[in-house]
């Protein structure tokens, strides 16, 4: 049976028995429908005395083009958990659009190991992507629209660039500003994935909405002809950001498809930002719950390290635990086997990988 129709045919419980499971009150809340919702940040406020669950890391060895099943071992565990009635909670990234419709997939696990509803999760879920991507692309229209209207900051070198969240290789590099109309200066400008940019690295790394504004403002945007650098505080900006992001902020509660609570917040690419979920989810996570099951992305060396440097730094958090996902596929492929023959038996591809590694 596909996944899709193993999750199609589990019975999920309504989000607000999930957030009961979490003393979670319904006007805490903000419901998508039956199964999807958006939790009230002052939930965190509520409980900031309650003492931490335990945080467990799931990382891998070096990832394949297919994956290592990071997100299907967190659920695993947190199912898990849940089984031998302890109170566990998941604390996962969101999918991006361009993963999802590439060779990748999807992100929400696999076979009866899923988090769910699978399609929503994985295709535009409660719209904090969306978000993201007009919040950037605001911010690249001011800055044109400031040049249009006499340019008072003097910039002369603009960094910043718009953003999509497909795989969109021919939006890279783009010649902009061709119609010809008064005042507009043509340039070369561009266009990255929505989850690789700043403003997807800001959320998750900010502690509450006021520290998100500040944050936004102090992006760099340009330079001057003086070198100098150019904020988006300098154009006023980060207001208008803000609002856009104002729901994209709070964490989203979904659920396995064994009922075990997760919220799926964030989702930075770890080869160009931190690859973990917000702060202020696992935040919330650990007062929720005894035990917090977290990823990071891409491999040990690459999104580990990056949450180890970057997110318990800035969070002051540490985790308790640090699960390795290691797979026959991915030694057999760093062992010299080309992607469509690693299904394929061979033994001697995973001594040489070891051979290599010694």
């Amino acid at each position: 049976m596909e996944d899709i129709d193993i999750a199609r045919n589990t019975e999920l419980e309504k989000i607000t028995e999930i957030g009961k499971k979490l003393n979670i009150s319904e006007d805490d809340l903000e419901c998508y429908g039956k199964y999807k919702a958006k939790i009230s940040n002052s939930v965190y406020q509520k409980l900031k005395n309650r003492k931490n669950g335990k945080l467990i890391l799931v990382t891998a060895i070096n990832p394949t083009p297919l994956g290592e099943g990071k997100t299907t071992v967190s659920i695993a565990i947190a199912d898990g958990f849940s089984k031998i009635g302890k109170k566990s909670i998941l604390a996962l990234r969101e999918p991006s659009l361009g993963p999802v419709f590439g060779i990748k997939g999807g992100a929400t696990g696999g076979g009866h190991v899923q988090v769910a509803p699978m399609e929503d999760i994985n295709l535009h879920f409660t719209g904090d992507i969306h978000a993201m991507t007009s919040a950037n692309n605001l911010l690249s229209s001011i800055i044109d629209n400031h040049i249009y209207f006499g340019n008072e900051l003097d910039i002369q070198e603009i960094t910043w660039k718009r953003c999509v969240d497909l795989n969109d290789r021919q939006l890279r590099i783009v010649n902009t500003g061709l119609s010809g109309e008064k005042n507009i200066v043509p340039r070369n400008d561009g266009f990255d994935i929505t989850v690789a940019s700043e403003i997807m690295a800001i959320l998750c790394l900010a502690e509450n909405i006021d520290d998100l504004k500040q944050k936004l403002g102090n992006i760099i945007i340009g330079y001057n002809s003086k070198k100098e650098p150019v904020y988006a505080k300098d154009l006023k900006a980060e207001g208008a950001m803000t609002v856009l992001l104002k729901d994209a902020i709070k964490p989203n509660l979904v659920q396995t498809l064994e009922h075990t609570p997760a919220i799926i917040h964030g989702g930075p690419f770890a080869n160009i930002a931190h690859g973990c979920n917000s702060i202020i989810a696992t935040k919330m996570a650990r007062k929720l719950a005894d035990y917090v099951i977290t990823e990071a992305g891409f491999g040990a060396d690459l999104g580990a390290e990056k949450f180890l440097d970057i997110k318990c730094r800035k969070a002051d958090i540490k985790p308790d635990a640090v699960v390795i996902v290691a797979t026959i596929k991915a030694l057999k492929y760093h062992g010299g086997i080309e992607k469509d023959k690693i299904q394929e038996e061979n033994i001697e591809r995973i001594k040489k990988w070891n051979e290599q590694s010694i």
